[in-house]
């Protein structure tokens, strides 16, 4: 039994080690190898800008009730936050961060398409959402959709959320906080956590629009 045990302990290691591996590899030959990352000044994370692991396509409804799809939404640099609008306190002050820096950098010319999207299609309906963007910024484009939809959407972005039990519609919904920038020719470049203020992500966004 311990042997067996053994065994699977190995061939888990070796496992993980072969994807590591290749998943160095896949980055090297995406970015052109370690010294041609043209955006390595910019970035403080530790997530490899422009990765085919993180963003990707996805097909949502706007506040407006039309149907889009990430080629119509993501036309310029773009941050994207997931979260929901009966959020009591988290979602709110994050989105809020996010559009003062998106205002922040309007002062230098540079425009930011501020994106929300609903982890709670349950609840958030395209008019809940409009309401919910008018209130951020007249710039805000907040998506929901399906079930399937929103799930599609969170696994492009490798989101996390879950929705408490409830037996009616005063529940919560666990989820991770961060804020994913895209731009356009580049898809997924960079993620912002929590902590990270609007003047600076103001100036890395700035920093990764002129390194594009």
């Amino acid at each position: 039994m311990a042997g067996r045990s053994k065994m699977k302990l190995y061939s888990g290691s070796a496992a993980a080690l072969v994807a590591a591996l290749l998943g160095m590899l896949l980055y090297f030959v995406m970015a052109g190898g370690p010294g041609d990352d043209r955006f390595a000044r910019c970035r403080t994370s530790q997530v490899a800008g422009g990765s085919a692991a993180i963003g990707g396509p996805f097909t949502l409804v706007d506040q407006t009730g039309r149907t889009v799809t990430d080629a119509e939404v993501l036309v310029k640099p773009s941050l994207i936050y997931f979260g929901y609008t009966f959020c009591p306190d988290v979602c709110p002050f994050d989105m809020a961060r996010n559009v003062e820096a998106v205002e922040l950098l309007a002062a230098r010319g540079i425009a930011v398409t501020p994106v929300f999207i609903s982890i709670d299609p349950r609840r958030d309906t395209p008019e809940r959402l409009a309401d919910f963007a008018a209130w951020l910024h007249p710039d805000v484009v907040a998506l929901t959709g399906s079930d399937e939809q929103v799930r599609a959407a969170s696994r492009a972005y490798r989101t996390f959320y879950r929705a408490h039990e409830a037996r009616d519609d005063f529940y919560l919904v666990d989820h991770s906080t961060f804020t994913y920038l895209t731009l356009p020719r580049h898809g997924f470049v960079e993620v912002f956590r929590r902590e990270t203020t609007a003047e600076e992500m103001a100036d890395r966004v700035a920093c990764f629009v002129a390194a594009s």
